[in-house]
């Protein structure tokens, strides 16, 4: 958890030191990071806008239990450049290892549930870069019946496609200058990984 905040604090510090006029992005790849044990917890995350405040979030979890969820998340924008609250709702459906003393040997029991979600997502001024938190709470259908009120999480992305600019203004605009250029987005992402590695 003390790594999360260090990255959390070195992004956000990167991100002040660059000029202001913040770019919205349209698609992001990243990590989500969980503090509780929910059906999707740690997760590669990918986040698409449909159109300007509305996205689909697609969830993965590679560990156990592996699971996969979908989100629909609405945007609205807030007084500092850059950063917008979100709400939204999903699903989701997960296979957790369980123990057969019939049959002595692990099981995968599926589960399917409902997931909402509410936080704060923030795109960098000039550096291909995407933070979020957000509280994620899960209801379990099948095949217990259960809730999980405390799933919070922080995810990290890189913008792979940028906003919904006219094309004529982003001719005018390369990626190199929307990003504050490839030098300063190597550097921001080479220190991130040493202090995750540290």
């Amino acid at each position: 958890m003390k790594r999360i905040t260090i990255v959390c604090l070195v992004l956000f510090i990167a991100g002040s030191m660059q000029q202001a006029s913040a770019q919205d992005y349209k698609t992001a790849l990243g990590v989500r990071l969980s503090s509780s044990a929910a059906n999707v917890n740690n997760s590669i995350s990918l986040k698409h806008f449909i159109n300007e405040t509305t996205a689909v979030e697609a969830l993965f979890s590679f560990g156990d239990p592996i699971a996969l969820g979908a989100l629909v998340e609405f945007h609205k924008p807030l007084s500092a450049s850059g950063l917008r609250y979100f709400y939204g709702g999903g699903a989701y459906l997960s296979f957790v290892k369980t123990y057969n003393p019939v049959k002595q040997r692990n099981e995968s029991d599926p589960n399917f549930g409902a997931q909402g979600v509410i936080g704060l997502d923030y795109k960098f001024a000039n550096a291909p870069l995407n933070l979020s938190i957000d509280w994620k709470p899960e209801l379990n259908i099948v095949s217990d019946i259960n809730f999980e009120p405390a799933a919070v999480g922080f995810t990290a992305r890189f913008t792979l496609v940028n906003n919904f600019l006219p094309q004529s203004a982003q001719r005018l605009n390369p990626p190199s200058l929307r990003y504050g250029g490839h030098a300063m987005a190597t550097k921001v992402k080479n220190f991130v990984a040493f202090v995750v590695l540290y």
